[in-house]
């Protein structure tokens, strides 16, 4: 299995190649182009995290945008911090990736909540720039030309290539365990003009798809049945919205995939069910056949996720690798050789390991081990 480990800017630093040679990973994928966080640095000898306030491109930010125009990071050293941090790899002869998050930006949706999701009761999800609209679309294509300007990279990593929804960490995150898998669904429904119009075209009436989604939410929530996972919604207004999402999520990577070119790898995080919103939004059906590879979530080791992954196998084209993404750096995995050993056979060709900065020197031990089962070298 190829190998990608995932990395921040700051976290490329004197002894940090040193440490990824010997760790043994194919190639690093820096984030160029990242939304707000705050990220333990245990590897750091001056502190001990770094608050990312808003989102941010980690590249010189040239004139030429429009409205919508990505703001610097005052809170790292240079203003081409990400572009210093794939040379220093290149200089180690370790090949890099760049790392672009496309449509999660809270900064610009509670500046221009116009070009944000917007759900069936009206209420606005900053943190979710929405693909329908033009201007997102425009802003996620200049975004990724900029983050590449000048960059020597053999492979684009493409996160949330899509829609973002209901379901996000956003501030302190007060929604966990109150609704559904179908509500949750209903509610990452866009609804904002752009949305209505797509749904026009299929002969549905904006507000009474509005009015019908505001009454299964509600009907769904007053039941108190938190695992329900179907909705009464009518069939024909259930496809005319699951259309209009995947016409937008196509066009923004078609015009992002334009301003990448064709001489380097795309890989595109994604998940299998078509309604998934957010960091690695539902693949439309085109999604796998435009891309080089596509990675599936597998953050919850077990026997669902090992057959998400086989399905997936089973059933995108043979021109797609399909990587697993799996986490050392969250709820410790107890045997995570075997777990990647159980993808792997489930017909994953790829790892995707997060995180060569957040996992510290407790975690390390488990990405060996990870690494070691991709590549046929179990301990």
């Amino acid at each position: 299995m190829h190998v990608t480990g995932y990395g921040y800017p700051w976290d490329v630093g004197p002894e940090f190649a040193d440490r990824v040679r010997d760790l043994g990973v194919d190639e690093v994928a820096v984030a160029v182009s990242y939304h707000s966080t705050r990220a333990a640095t245990p590897w750091s000898k001056q502190g001990a995290s770094v608050t990312a306030r808003h989102a941010a491109l980690y590249r010189p930010i040239r004139d030429g945008w429009g409205e919508l125009r990505p703001a610097p990071a005052d809170w790292v050293d240079s203003a081409d911090s990400a572009g210093d941090a794939i040379r220093a790899l290149a200089a180690a002869g370790i090949p890099a990736a760049a790392w672009l998050v496309l449509t999660h930006n809270s900064l610009l949706g509670t500046k221009f909540p116009e070009f944000a999701v917007q759900n069936c009761f009206g209420e606005t999800y900053p943190w979710a720039l929405c693909p329908a609209q033009e201007e997102v679309r425009a802003f996620a294509a200049r975004l990724t030309a900029e983050s590449l300007t000048e960059l020597d990279v053999r492979s684009v990593v493409l996160e949330a290539c899509g829609q973002l929804g209901a379901i996000h960490q956003h501030q302190h995150e007060k929604t966990d365990a109150v609704w559904s898998p179908a509500a949750a669904r209903l509610l990452s429904v866009c609804c904002c003009a752009a949305c209505a119009a797509g749904w026009a075209e299929h002969d549905v009436l904006p507000e009474a798809a509005r009015a019908l989604l505001r009454e299964e939410v509600r009907r769904l929530i007053a039941e108190g049945d938190l695992t329900a996972t179907e909705d009464r919604l009518p069939d024909e207004l259930r496809a005319a919205l699951l259309s209009t999402r995947q016409r937008a999520t196509d066009q923004l990577r078609q015009d992002v995939l334009k301003a990448i070119g064709g001489d380097r790898r795309v890989v595109l995080h994604g998940a299998i069910d078509p309604w998934v919103t957010g960091a690695l939004p539902g693949l439309t059906p085109q999604a796998a056949h435009d891309v080089d590879a596509v990675v599936l979530p597998c953050w919850v080791p077990g026997a669902a996720t090992v057959a998400t992954v086989a399905a997936a196998a089973g059933s995108i084209p043979a021109t797609a690798d399909v990587g697993a993404y799996v986490t050392a750096a969250g709820p410790e995995v107890p045997d995570i050789a075997g777990y990647v050993r159980e993808l792997g056979r489930a017909g994953a060709t790829e790892l995707h390991l997060y995180h060569l900065g957040l996992a510290g020197p407790a975690r390390w031990p488990d990405l060996r081990r990870a690494v070691e089962q991709a590549h046929g070298r179990p301990t």
